[in-house]
């Protein structure tokens, strides 16, 4: 699994972004490329999922590693394939979004291309509740804040937690021990895993 995409963003098409890594180009999906207008030519770094078929191996792209798991998560719903996901990102805030599930707003979400009714209750049947692990809602009124509980993280933690899941180790229970590694600042990953382990163990 590529986890995240580091290179020169080379191209901005109407679809995907070229990112320029040692000569080779990888062309990665995104739900709104032109976000990345002011990276252009300049080195970025891309957070990928990479989604395999028999007939091809395809990357999309995310700014975030909080808008990298929304999509997983719709992409975990019957019904809901890639591009159906992406189309969801690019065309509701995130802060909408979520609250629509947690507030069962079927009329919210069947405005998404591709989602009827039957799809628009099924994602709040699966999500409804089960994304308070990324995203906090707050606010009063009606009015929705979403408050990501992850924050960017440094390229050597994101190497240690790709490390982790090779190791067998679940994204739970390496999102349960992040706010221990987080601490170690200016850390290598060979350091954060090595914690990593130690706190598994105690666990």
């Amino acid at each position: 699994m590529i986890a995240y995409i580091k290179g020169t963003l080379s191209y901005i098409l109407d679809e995907t972004v070229i990112v320029d890594i040692g000569g080779v180009g990888y062309e990665i999906f995104c739900a709104n490329p032109y976000a990345f207008q002011a990276s252009l030519e300049k080195e970025i770094l891309i957070f990928t999922y990479q989604h395999v078929r028999e007939d091809a191996i395809t990357l999309f792209g995310f700014k975030t590693e909080e808008e990298k798991y929304l999509f997983t998560k719709l992409i975990s719903v019957s019904g809901i394939g890639p591009k159906s996901a992406l189309a969801i990102l690019g065309g509701a805030n995130p802060n909408d979004f979520i609250a629509a599930v947690e507030q069962e707003n079927e009329k919210f979400l069947v405005q998404f291309p591709g989602v009827g009714k039957k799809t628009a209750r099924q994602i709040i049947l699966d999500l409804k509740g089960k994304l308070s692990g990324v995203f906090t809602l707050s606010g009063d009124g009606g009015e929705a804040e979403m408050v990501p509980v992850l924050q960017l993280r440094p390229e050597a933690l994101l190497e240690a937690e790709e490390a982790l899941k090779t190791l067998g180790y679940s994204a739970r229970e390496i999102q349960d021990i992040m706010p221990e590694l987080t601490k170690l600042e200016g850390a290598k990953a060979d350091e954060l895993i090595r914690k990593a382990l130690s706190l598994f163990v105690k666990s």
